[in-house]
């Protein structure tokens, strides 16, 4: 089975890259339904991405411009029930864009995966928790939910990435399985209990209970999102130069944060490369294809992998200024560097050539995004004419 590991470029947050994720993972699954697409956020945790590390105190009247004070406890998870009522695996898709954890057995000891695995196959089968949810009207639809979320790619992306300890991971299955249960009662044109928070919050306790030992799941949210999700959240009123500054400084901070400290983005790739199955295509775009090419030319990893494939990458641009970290203007690229197909739209005055700067190393393929720019820089992955130069390649 051929790995992709999806590596995102400049600005890109987990909410944006989950949504990039699955357009990707539907089109490979199209026309390549033997590979496995493979996350690789660099910018989240271990987060080393640029961020306002003190809340924007930098920043001349940053939290008047941006809107006011933080949401509270409440409102906070007003909205993330508002994102799970529209899509039940939200949270989910979320906590399977973190690394893939080393799930090796230790002897009498269950892995994260297996623990976790096991717990959520028992549902089902719990006479209490049926009976609980029953006397809360889910019980009709209840494993028709836990059937449609355990049995999701997402479900089993989040086991691969799941670690001790579990009590957030747990929350957010509960979450999604009443969320999915909200759904199944749309689909019937009946009127969803959920609409009592009191009684939507029991039925998540209760299935939490059972897979946690746990009594209530509230204010449990997983760690690795704790924080993100609201930071980007939805409904945040922003003007004047703490909008511009939120705007603005993900993908320039990005940028500056690579040029000083790209080591720490290409150890990171390269762990996720080391962690799946070869043969490895990394699939890069913008900044990411920058710290591909860096890692490449500097660790010879041609035992995994095989092709490395840019979009709208600025990496051919920063050789010519001289300004590649791991390469001199000038220098080949070495013998261990593997196949390079890069795609660019001359729309996408972020995307470069590589075949003038690098002759016989890469290819250029030019495709039509039919966007201005910026959305140009952002489209690739929308377009059949990127996937057709992909198809033709990928091993």
């Amino acid at each position: 089975m051929t790995s992709v590991i999806f590596v995102r470029g400049t600005g890109g947050r987990q909410q944006d890259y989950a949504v990039t994720f699955q357009q990707i993972e539907n089109a490979l699954l199209r026309r390549r339904p033997d590979a496995k697409l493979i996350p690789c956020l660099w910018g989240e945790e271990p987060f080393l991405g640029a961020k306002l590390n003190a809340d924007g105190a930098s920043i001349p009247n940053y939290d008047e411009s941006q809107g006011g004070k933080k949401p509270t406890p409440e409102e906070e998870n007003i909205r993330l029930w508002e994102a799970l009522y529209k899509d039940p695996f939200y949270e989910i898709r979320l906590l399977g864009l973190r690394s893939l954890q080393s799930q090796n057995p230790i002897p009498g000891r269950l892995t994260p995966s297996q623990e976790f695995k096991g717990r959520v196959a028992n549902l089902t089968q719990d006479e209490t928790l049926k009976t609980k949810l029953d006397a809360l009207d889910l019980g009709e639809f209840f494993g028709k939910a836990c059937q449609l979320i355990t049995e999701s790619k997402l479900f089993g992306r989040l086991l691969e990435t799941s670690a001790r300890p579990l009590d957030g991971d747990y929350a957010a299955i509960a979450r999604a399985i009443v969320a999915m249960s909200g759904i199944l009662y749309e689909e019937r044109e009946w009127f969803s209990p959920l609409v009592d928070e009191k009684l939507r919050d029991e039925a998540v306790d209760a299935i939490f209970q059972v897979l946690s030992k746990l009594e209530t799941s509230r204010g449990i949210v997983g760690d690795w999102i704790t924080g993100q999700f609201f930071s980007w959240g939805t409904n945040a009123i922003k003007r004047k130069r703490g909008a511009i500054t939120d705007g603005a400084y993900p993908f320039a901070g990005d940028i500056m944060v690579y040029q000083a400290k790209g080591k720490k983005i290409r150890d990171f790739i390269r762990s996720q490369i080391e962690q799946v199955e070869p043969p490895v295509v990394l699939l890069a775009h913008s900044l990411g294809g920058i710290a591909c090419v860096d890692l490449l030319i500097e660790e010879d990893l041609r035992d995994r992998v095989k092709l490395l494939i840019t979009a709208g990458s600025q990496a051919p641009f920063l050789y010519e200024i001289d300004a590649l970290q791991t390469l001199n203007f000038g220098e080949s690229l070495p013998n261990h560097f593997p196949k390079w197909l890069n795609i660019y739209d001359l729309r996408d005055f972020l995307s470069y050539l590589g075949e003038g700067v690098f002759p016989e190393r890469v290819v250029d393929v030019k495709v039509n995004n039919k966007q201005p720019f910026p959305e140009a820089h952002g489209a690739y992955w929308a377009n059949q004419e990127t996937w057709d130069a992909i198809e033709k390649v990928l091993p």
